[in-house]
């Protein structure tokens, strides 16, 4: 897992040696970090798509909260949301453009 703040802030969470999180449990952690940090929709149709959480959380954040090792259980548990939710071992969140691959 990947997060990308912008040159010089980009943070790698190794999850090769992480149990995965189950789906419901990765979508309700996700939903509540979504509405405890006062994330907004990034569409206007006002539809909230699992990147756009995962952004938008990431953002509100910031990347403090990648950097700092007090810190980086709550990251781990990002990443292992990001990567059950998405189905996918390798994610990659850029922040500043607004994307998430693959």
């Amino acid at each position: 897992m990947i997060v990308h703040f912008g040159p010089e802030q980009e943070y790698t969470l190794d999850l090769d040696e992480v149990q995965p999180m189950p789906h419901d449990l990765a979508r309700g952690w996700l939903d509540q970090q979504f509405t405890e940090l006062g994330c907004e929709p990034l569409r206007l149709s006002g539809k909230v798509l699992t990147a756009d959480k995962l952004l938008a959380v990431a953002q509100a954040v910031g990347p403090e909260r990648f950097a700092n090792s007090a810190h980086r259980p709550w990251a781990m548990v990002y990443a292992r949301a990001a990567s059950s939710l998405l189905g996918k071992p390798i994610v990659k969140v850029d922040v500043p453009a607004l994307t998430v691959g693959y």
